[in-house]
């Protein structure tokens, strides 16, 4: 008799994140680096009423967000945003493309917040040399890459620190404004402004809530995912929501806004009015975790997006491969290691990254058109969590969620949609160009 081979089953993702730890990584993610930057440009556009911009943006973002929790609950998979466009359209260029503008995004992404860290800690230490940016840059990547490669257990416990830390700079500044001399009007506009700004500072904010959609893309790795990967999105934006606001209206308590208006770190300048340069070095400090925090988060999404292409054939499989000690991707865990090093060393990609973006609202476009496919194709499909109202079988919350993206990306410079073209076009080349080693059309059913 022949002998029967014992066939070895290829070890898979554990399903190791709780609702809170996950709830932690959309929350830090959200928040991310942008916020210390981007409330300056936000007061000196709304004045004292920034705080209501931020909730104007927030439910705009929480349009998209509600389309995540519907279909991530339908697919809790790796690659979340190629499984959606997959199921809806069957049309794997087009799922292929999607992931690689996401794919794209994360590493330029994770390249520029990184030399933001590079930034600040030059900065912080009295190093003002642009090599000792890019090597603090690198050294924060490998590692970050080495969190990454050990697990997602270890993953989203050092999530957990570094966004407790981050959000508690903002909470000092929310503290420190029951300190603060001045009881200014909160709807007051800047001098010549109409409630006009408020809306064209929206697009502007919503881009401080993207990251909300990471986390369907560690799905494959989250307890209970039909439950917690939705819950967690709704929890999430409605933590970072009251988080902002709140941000929003002591800053203008403690400075008026036209001194936060033009400056490069206007939460440091904050935090100094009150306590001095010690808040200063404070601030900056906690705006090294934050940006760690994001280059964290961006390494996990972009090599899970990797990992769950290969798996269902639309990138090699070689990138499916998943380490029997760690049970992480490693392959594509190095991968995404690699190309981020790589614009790095270019020192300044802000043009890139910022074209991203653009990318980022193409992506939330057809995930909102794919789940309103859904419903009219696969109305009978399970749907643990499900958005209403609809009418005549389309929801209204994603048709409202497609609509404003496609109006905010015309908010765009010409310069900012070139790149992304490009992006979209070398991506093409790079779908035909691996013709034999990928599936090329859309496999039945995503297993």
């Amino acid at each position: 008799m022949g002998e029967v081979k014992e066939v070895k089953k290829s070890p898979k993702l554990k399903r190791r994140v709780s609702l809170f730890a996950l709830t932690v990584y959309g929350v830090g993610n959200i928040l991310g680096a942008g916020i210390y930057a981007l409330i300056g440009e936000v007061v000196g556009k709304t004045g004292n009423i920034s705080w209501l911009a931020f909730l104007l943006a927030s439910i705009t973002g929480a349009l998209t967000g509600l389309s995540y929790a519907e279909l991530s609950a339908m697919y809790p998979k790796s690659a979340a945003e190629f499984v959606y466009t997959e199921e809806a359209f069957k049309k794997r260029n087009l799922s292929f493309l999607l992931g690689w503008i996401i794919i794209f995004s994360g590493i330029l992404s994770a390249a520029t917040v990184a030399l933001a860290f590079g930034g600040y800690l030059s900065e912080l230490i009295g190093i003002s040399l642009p090599i000792f940016t890019i090597i603090f840059a690198i050294f924060l990547v490998l590692l970050l890459s080495l969190v990454n490669l050990i697990g997602i257990k270890t993953s989203t416990r050092t999530n957990i620190i570094f966004t407790l830390i981050e959000a508690s700079g903002l909470i000092i500044i929310i503290i420190l404004s029951f300190f603060g001399q001045q009881e200014p009007n909160y709807f007051l506009l800047p001098s010549g402004s109409s409630f006009v700004v408020i809306f064209s500072a929206v697009a502007l904010i919503f881009f401080a809530y993207i990251g909300f959609e990471d986390i369907a893309n560690i799905a494959e790795e989250v307890k209970e995912p039909q439950k917690n990967v939705p819950k967690a999105i709704v929890y999430s934006i409605i933590i970072t929501t009251i988080i902002y606001c709140f941000t929003a209206i002591a800053v203008v308590k403690i400075l008026p806004y036209n001194l936060i208006e033009g400056s490069d770190a206007p939460l440091k300048d904050v935090a100094t009015e009150i306590l001095g340069p010690g808040g200063g070095i404070l601030m900056s400090s906690i705006a090294l975790f934050a940006t760690a925090n994001t280059v964290l988060i961006m390494l996990i999404v972009t090599s899970r997006m990797m990992y769950g292409m290969a798996r269902d054939k639309a990138l090699p499989e070689s990138l499916s491969r998943i380490s029997p000690k760690y049970r992480t991707p490693i392959i594509a865990v190095l991968l995404t290691a690699g190309f981020t090093l790589i614009p790095i060393f270019f020192g300044d990609i802000s043009l890139i990254a910022h074209a991203t973006v653009f990318g980022v609202l193409i992506n939330f476009f057809l995930v909102n058109i794919s789940l309103i496919v859904l419903r009219r194709k696969k109305p009978d499909l399970e749907r643990p969590f499900e958005l209403k109202p609809s009418y005549k079988g389309v929801p209204i919350i994603a048709l409202l969620g497609s609509i404003i993206c496609i109006a905010l990306l015309f908010t765009f410079d010409w310069l900012i949609i070139l790149i992304q073209v490009i992006i979209v076009l070398i991506g093409i080349g790079v779908f035909y160009a691996m013709r034999s080693k990928i599936e090329t059309k859309s496999i039945k059913k995503i297993n």
